[in-house]
């Protein structure tokens, strides 16, 4: 028995030899290859400064402007996708003959695509294939890409800016004259952008799609968005002045990423170097070219960050009407005449969902509202995407931004009003069925927890001015005297953020020898085995430290958010400083009486054409939900219509507008006067069995639409048929 017990005990210790031998050797082997990937991230850095930055996308391009040549120069250029993704095909000739007979099909309109100017550079909307550009190209659209460069103009401001994004828009419309205006796709920090120049040019731009884009600075949920406490923690906008005049009137990129990085300390100082650490074998590729974009820093005018600090983060002055990109020409949302698409995630701790929606209710009084200045708002919300996911991440293109392109001819013909944008199906499969459910304000509130905890940071706007006014006339005269452009780039080179990439960059001479001994270790590569104890130790103790770490970032948000209240609630301080207390905006009664006038008096007006739409729209008005089947069958009878076929796309959208006005000013009245405009009997029992077949899509009617189906037979005068 005791030998028996000794030979198990010695067979047990031998097991936990081989197992110690096989994890030493395979974490010395992984520490060697994660130091040389680490000495790859330095030296591709320092050859992506050397090349210029270069926008890091897979796709090619060729360049249309340059806005460095324009009468105002900006560091911006305008750039065409190139790679149409089209397999080559032997030609068909009956196919083609066919094709001949048939009209010629309208031209898909341009996408343009906006990356976010917030420290990083451009690129992260094409930097895969599967991505917002090839999710475009793989739709047929002509794609476009506003890129931009890591030096500003000297001199440079934002209206520089919006002033040479305008001059792209002309030229896209030029280039494409018989194509609907583009769309425009502002993903995080290039939304804001590109809001403001879709209410400034609405007639050079189409419909706007904002990715995880900011809008409402101030909103957030107590506990968790301490993202927006930052700003009144360190007195406003002044902060950014200062740093701005030691880069001798550059604003160092860099310093927007740390912050991006501190915001999850966990992820920034363990996970994401343990995820490449434990899979160095499979994880270096991705980490490399993601680390491209992220560690490509690039620079902002004293001008143009101390705008975008002071008017947007702290101010919050874009969703309440009061922004002036030029003096006395403030810009209103309400200016935006084509439909917007709001993407937005609750996983998304960046730009959180309340700071992506709540402009809504904010810049229109209700859903009439916006129904009345013939506006289609459209959301969609992710349940647990993080913030850089909603541009990077395959299956959010593959699924959402997908379904976003691929319905852009649906979206126009959307009748005014607020919904959201729902999805069903999976990635895996491929398959997804999209519709539109109507919303209301109360939907959107629903994902927030009030609005009372933003008086406070009207407060943070009043300080921070005031903070800012001594610090620009009391510090910044010593600052700038002290500041060269020598101890700027010292100051920008001694980041903590370019300082770990070149120390391990083979400008450093200790890690020359790491190439030779990494290719050697490469070789001899042996893994241990996935059931060695040691490695469900070493996966225990990282779930460990990320578990600190969260605990702490959780432990220091909450403190910084009370810190946050105690000093913006005290009664002191708003004896002083009374918060602004923001009123949803309302139209006056004599502008609601006339705009109904306005719309009641077309009642009347019209023929078989105007006729028809009113019977599509009144159809589309019931709660059922919008669906694409509905549309491509609604498309399918216009299209073969002996009336509407003959209609031009842009005639029919203008129709269509008009005629969903006259039905929201007053249903009633305007079924009842459908038999003025479609006078032929035939023409109206022919309208009465397109209400019937749309409704019938589904397979059956609502109650609603069997109600509807009734107004509209008393409307056509066809009762007794």
């Amino acid at each position: 028995m005791d030998k028996l017990l000794n030979t198990q005990q010695a067979k047990s210790w031998g097991e936990w030899q081989s197992h110690t031998r096989e994890y030493l050797i395979d974490s010395l082997q992984r520490s060697i290859i994660y130091t040389d990937i680490l000495r790859k991230r330095g030296n591709n850095y320092i050859k992506h400064i050397r090349s210029g930055q270069p926008p890091v996308l897979v796709y090619n391009y060729e360049m249309i402007l340059n806005a460095k040549n324009f009468p105002r120069p900006a560091n911006y250029a305008l750039v065409r996708i190139r790679d149409r993704r089209k397999a080559d095909e032997p030609p068909d000739h009956n196919k083609r003959r066919r094709e001949s007979k048939l009209p010629p099909p309208i031209p898909k309109r341009p996408i343009v695509i906006m990356d976010p100017r917030a420290g990083h550079g451009p690129g992260i909307g094409g930097s895969k294939r599967d991505s917002e550009i090839g999710m475009a190209l793989n739709n047929g659209h002509p794609v476009y890409f506003i890129l931009f460069y890591s030096e500003p103009i000297p001199g440079q401001n934002l209206a520089d800016v919006e002033t040479a994004m305008a001059t792209f828009m002309e030229k896209i419309v030029e280039l494409h004259p018989y194509a609907d205006a583009p769309a425009v796709m502002g993903n995080c920090q290039a939304g804001w952008a590109a809001a403001l120049l879709c209410a400034e040019r609405p007639d050079v731009t189409g419909p706007l799609i904002l990715n995880g884009a900011p809008l409402s600075y101030w909103s957030g949920v107590v506990g968790e968005n301490p993202m927006r406490y930052k700003g009144g923690l360190g007195g406003g906008v002044w902060v950014t002045s200062f740093l701005s005049d030691l880069g001798n009137g550059v604003f160092d990129g860099a310093n927007l990423v740390a912050n991006f990085e501190g915001l999850n300390p966990a992820n920034t100082l363990w996970s994401k170097r343990y995820n490449v650490y434990s899979q160095v074998d499979t994880e270096e590729e991705r980490y490399l070219a993601f680390e491209k974009w992220w560690g490509g820093f690039f620079m902002l005018t004293t001008d143009e960050i101390h705008f975008i600090v002071n008017n947007l983060f702290v101010g919050n002055k874009l969703e309440r009407g009061e922004l002036e990109l030029r003096e006395g020409e403030k810009i209103s949302l309400k200016n935006i005449k084509n439909p917007i698409l709001v993407f937005a995630s609750l996983g998304d701790n960046i730009t959180p969902a309340q700071q992506a929606l709540n402009w809504i209710p904010r810049v229109y009084t209700s859903v009439d509202d916006i129904k009345r200045h013939g506006q289609v708002i459209i959301y969609i919300i992710h349940k647990d995407i993080g913030h850089l996911g909603i541009f990077v991440a395959g299956s959010v293109a593959k699924k959402e931004h997908h379904q976003i392109i691929a319905n852009f001819d649906m979206i126009d013909f959307i009748t005014p009003g607020l919904y959201e944008m729902i999805i069903e199906g999976d990635v895996a499969g491929g398959n997804f069925t999209t519709r539109y459910a109507e919303r209301t304000f109360a939907d959107i509130a629903a994902y927030d927890d009030g609005v009372e905890d933003e008086e406070d940071f009207s407060i943070v706007a009043k300080i921070s001015e005031i903070n800012d006014n001594i610090y620009q006339v009391l510090v910044r005269p010593w600052v700038k005297l002290w500041t060269t452009e020598l101890s700027a780039e010292i100051i920008r080179n001694l980041h903590p953020l370019r300082v770990q990439r070149y120390m391990y960059a083979d400008i450093n001479p200790l890690m020359r020898p790491l190439k030779n001994l990494a290719s050697v270790t490469r070789a001899q590569r042996k893994p241990a085995s996935p059931d060695n104890p040691l490695v469900a130790m070493e996966k225990d103790v990282s779930e460990y430290i990320e578990n600190v770490l969260n605990i702490y970032r959780d432990y220091r948000d909450l403190s910084q958010e009370q810190l946050f209240r105690f000093i913006y609630s005290r009664d002191l301080i708003r004896t002083f400083f009374p918060p602004t207390k923001d009123e949803a905006p309302r139209e006056s009664d004599h502008y609601e009486r006339a705009d109904y006038d306005k719309r009641t008096q077309s009642l009347e007006e019209g023929g078989v054409a105007e006729g028809l739409i009113r019977v599509f729209m009144a159809v589309a008005r019931t709660s059922r939900g919008i669906k694409r089947s509905h549309f491509d069958f609604a498309q399918e009878i216009a299209a073969t219509h002996k009336v509407l076929g003959k209609i031009r796309p842009v005639q029919f959208k203008k129709i269509l507008k008009e005629q969903a006005a006259i039905l929201q000013a007053d249903q009633d009245r305007a079924i009842s006067a459908l038999h003025i405009l479609i006078k032929n009997k035939d023409d109206r029992m022919d309208a009465l069995g397109i209400a019937r077949r749309l409704c019938l899509v589904d397979g059956k009617y609502t109650r609603e639409e069997e109600i509807l189906i009734e107004k509209l037979k008393k409307g056509l005068k066809l009762k007794n048929d």
